[in-house]
């Protein structure tokens, strides 16, 4: 149970708190490179637990379980700081609320389907979409640790409504698979 991808993956929820942490004071720099060095440290242990879980053959319920959770907590964690310190402000918020709303909602379908034994499986398209949010998402951290650098945040902004774009979409292609399988 306790296999390697396993504890990359609970280190990935541990670390949550240390990320939120150090994201909490806009004005500290130094705190939003660490949390930017922090993100890629988490979205690297993302990578490797799955890869070693697949190249190991050590696949477990408990892993299966948990990525997706992680990665979440991670995702809604860093929008809600990132919100709250205003490095996502005003109109761009509803961006990362269709985010929010997305994972949360493609979260419970999942549940919902996998209750009677049908599997979505992830798209190419969702492939991409968390590709743009992840990097979206680093790149508004890294804003916080690089001020003179607007350009990484207008870049990272631009990024995060492409995200939600992107979210609608793939949302939408769960959705309809899941509505098919819903009594009327």
């Amino acid at each position: 149970m306790l296999t390697l991808p396993n504890v990359l993956t609970l280190s990935r929820i541990v670390t949550v708190p240390l990320l939120v942490f150090l994201l909490w004071w806009p004005q500290w720099h130094a705190g939003y490179a660490l949390g930017f060095a922090t993100y890629c440290l988490m979205g690297i242990t993302d990578y490797f637990d799955g890869y070693l879980a697949r190249s190991r053959g050590t696949v477990s319920k408990l892993g299966v379980f948990l990525d997706p959770i992680a990665d979440k907590i991670m995702v809604a964690a860093v929008i809600l700081i990132l919100c709250a310190k205003e490095l996502i402000p005003g109109v761009h918020m509803i961006a990362a609320l269709v985010i929010l709303l997305r994972e949360i909602a493609v979260s419970g379908l999942r549940e919902f389907l996998g209750g009677i034994q049908v599997s979505v499986p992830v798209s190419a398209l969702a492939k991409w979409k968390t590709a743009l949010q992840l990097t979206s998402l680093g790149g508004l951290i890294l804003a916080g640790a690089l001020p003179g650098w607007g350009w990484v945040h207008d870049t990272s902004l631009a990024m995060l409504w492409g995200a939600a774009v992107l979210t609608l979409i793939t949302g939408w292609d769960y959705l309809r698979v899941g509505l098919r399988h819903m009594d009327s």
